[in-house]
Formats: C-alpha cells, sequence, structure tokens
C-alpha cells in the first residue's frame, strides 16, 4: 500500500513539474519582441498588364503531372483519372467480377459429387470402387526389369 502512495505522490509531483515548466515557456515566449525587418518593403510588379489581370496564374501551383502548363485542365485530367481508376475499375470491376457466372463449373460438380457420394452411402455401395481403373488395362513392368530400381511408396 506504501508503494502504490509512492507512486502516485511521485506522478502528481511530475505532473506538477511539467505543468509549470509549460507555463515558464509561455511567459518566456509572451516576452519576445520582434522588430520589423530591413528588407520588407512594398514594390511594384515591374509591368502589369490587362493580360495578367485576366489570367493570373496561382502562386504556388504544383502540377499533378497531367498538364504542366494549365492548372484547369490539370485538376480535370486528374479527377477525371481517378474517377475512371477508382470507380469505374476498382469498383464496377469488382462488382463484376463476383458475380461473374461459374464458367469452369466447379459448383456443378461439387454439388454433383455430394449427391453421388449420398446415393453411394444409400446403396451401402463403397464410396469410391476398388475397380475404378480396370486392372487388365494396366501394364506394369515384370520383375526382371525392377531388379535394381528403387521403389519408394
Amino acid at each position: 500500500m506504501s508503494a502504490l502512495f509512492r507512486v502516485t505522490s511521485r506522478a502528481v509531483a511530475l505532473q506538477r513539474s511539467l505543468v509549470a515548466n509549460q507555463a515558464a515557456t509561455l511567459r518566456a515566449c509572451r516576452s519576445i519582441k520582434t522588430s520589423p525587418k530591413k528588407d520588407e518593403t512594398i514594390a511594384a510588379p515591374a509591368s502589369v498588364t490587362t493580360e495578367d489581370f485576366a489570367n493570373p496564374s496561382p502562386k504556388n501551383w504544383m502540377s499533378y503531372g497531367f498538364d504542366y502548363k494549365d492548372q484547369a485542365e490539370d485538376r480535370k485530367a486528374t479527377k477525371a483519372t481517378f474517377f475512371v481508376t477508382v470507380t469505374l475499375c476498382l469498383v464496377w470491376g469488382t462488382f463484376y467480377w463476383s458475380y461473374l457466372p461459374d464458367t469452369q463449373i466447379r459448383d456443378w460438380a461439387q454439388r454433383e459429387g455430394f449427391l453421388e457420394l449420398r446415393r453411394r452411402e444409400q446403396a451401402g455401395v463403397d464410396l469410391v470402387s476398388p475397380d475404378y481403373v480396370d486392372p487388365a488395362s494396366i501394364s506394369l513392368p515384370s520383375d526382371e526389369d525392377l531388379v535394381n530400381t528403387e521403389i519408394i511408396i
């Protein structure tokens, strides 16, 4: 119990010291004064024409890589590309792929297999016939042919 009390009192003391440090930092930040910079002057652009006002270029425009000269064309191409890739390809492509018909007839084959197993169980027959392949149609090598051959089963 005393150990719990010591840990709690240390945590409270640590929290109080952190709050005191933050308050001291805030007070120090509030007392900083700045003076205007020497080079801070207002200057008009060299030549301003009516075309500059008609077609202002954004100050810090970065292209998405579709058009490096026109911001509107760049944004339009970006939105069109992402619409096609995300909406058409990913969303509708996934929807189409998930609802495709079973072209390899896997569902039918599995269903037929279960029906055949149920029929054989009810008839009391072996589930898989030992004579599935006719033994007369299989040609095995003779013992003389297999003298030095290692057979791994």
